[in-house]
């Protein structure tokens, strides 16, 4: 669906209602009796996941599953897959400057990558409303090939051989999201929960140099950029500002409304309700509380927009999702 994402934005901004963009597909998967397995490796369960989920509950726009795997996997990284839980990536694929050198950036035909084009092709043939595909962020990425725990200390040590490996996750991501864009989707949401594992600086400087790269290179009227990053506690998001993303979404560990006064009336700004602790374990009472509270809360900002504060998981009772759009609709009708 063909859509001026900045005139969709101004709609949003001049508004005096909420409109909610949750990052919820395995419910979707659950409403066409599919596993999360079969969902990330076939395109077509996927676009019929999303689809579902766009069919029953008014999203103001679908997103495609957030699997953080897919791009490593491209790279040649270990991932496994279980039935009803997202993959995972296994063990590590590069450790050294000679390894990080001799990296290739792989094409778009490796691994599941032509199945997420293909779902996101079809969705955006087919949806009604914006949609919102995904993609991994650069450190994220780095991460998972390097190891999360040898690459927060490698930043220090080397940091010229992480930035080069940066620069070939950069430079894939970019290809990726250039060929995600011409599917005729919307939007991409960038997921870098790995960044707010950092301070401010370095945030800057290993992340958002790079995602900005990636905004300069595919964000335009018709093609937004939306920066994820649940683990940022509030430390980094003066660095996520720094991306010149469109929009940033935020985890449930941030105050919202503190987070809204840091950032410019012009940037969307997405959260965060609890995608397991509230969405899944909640009482669905309990759950329309905390929606009202946090609308009712934010009512002076016009770019927020309800969210939850990552991709909810598979299990999420139908009834609590309900109760999510009620207390949505209670609040826009006052």
């Amino acid at each position: 669906m063909k859509i001026n994402m900045n005139e969709w934005k101004d709609t949003v901004l001049s508004s005096e209602k909420r409109i909610a963009i949750p990052i919820m597909t395995h419910s979707g998967i659950e409403l066409i009796g599919h596993t999360v397995k079969e969902a990330v490796t076939n395109g077509e369960i996927h676009y019929q996941a999303i689809m579902a989920l766009a069919e029953k509950y008014p999203s103001s726009a679908s997103s495609v599953i957030m699997d953080l795997t897919v791009e490593a996997e491209a790279f040649g990284a270990d991932i496994v897959f279980t039935d009803h839980e997202v993959p995972t990536v296994v063990g590590r694929l590069v450790s050294n400057a000679e390894e990080i050198e001799a990296l290739k950036v792989p094409s778009l035909l490796s691994g599941r990558i032509p199945e997420y084009l293909k779902a996101n092709k079809l969705v955006a043939a087919h949806s009604d409303r914006p949609v919102f595909s995904g993609c991994i962020g650069p450190y994220s990425l780095a991460g998972r090939l390097f190891d999360m725990s040898e690459i927060m200390m490698a930043i220090y040590i080397e940091p010229d051989n992480i930035k080069k490996l940066l620069d070939k996750c950069t430079q894939f991501i970019e290809e990726y999201c250039l060929a995600l864009k011409e599917t005729g989707v919307n939007g991409v949401l960038i997921a870098e929960p790995a960044a707010g594992l950092l301070s401010d600086e370095a945030c800057s400087e290993f992340s958002s140099a790079y995602v900005r790269r990636i905004v300069e290179k595919v964000q335009d009227e018709s093609f937004f950029v939306i920066l994820h990053n649940c683990g940022n506690m509030g430390q980094c998001t003066g660095a996520m500002l720094e991306t010149g993303a469109a929009g940033l979404h935020f985890g449930n560990t941030i105050d919202m409304v503190e987070t809204l006064q840091r950032c410019p009336s012009d940037v969307l700004v997405m959260g965060n309700i609890d995608p397991v602790g509230v969405f899944k374990m909640d009482t669905s009472e309990d759950l329309y509380n905390k929606v009202a509270d946090l609308l009712q809360a934010t009512t002076g900002y016009r770019n927020f927009i309800l969210s939850s504060g990552c991709d909810t998981p598979p299990g999420v009772p139908f009834e609590n999702i309900d109760m999510f759009y009620k207390a949505l609709q209670d609040y826009n009708t006052k």
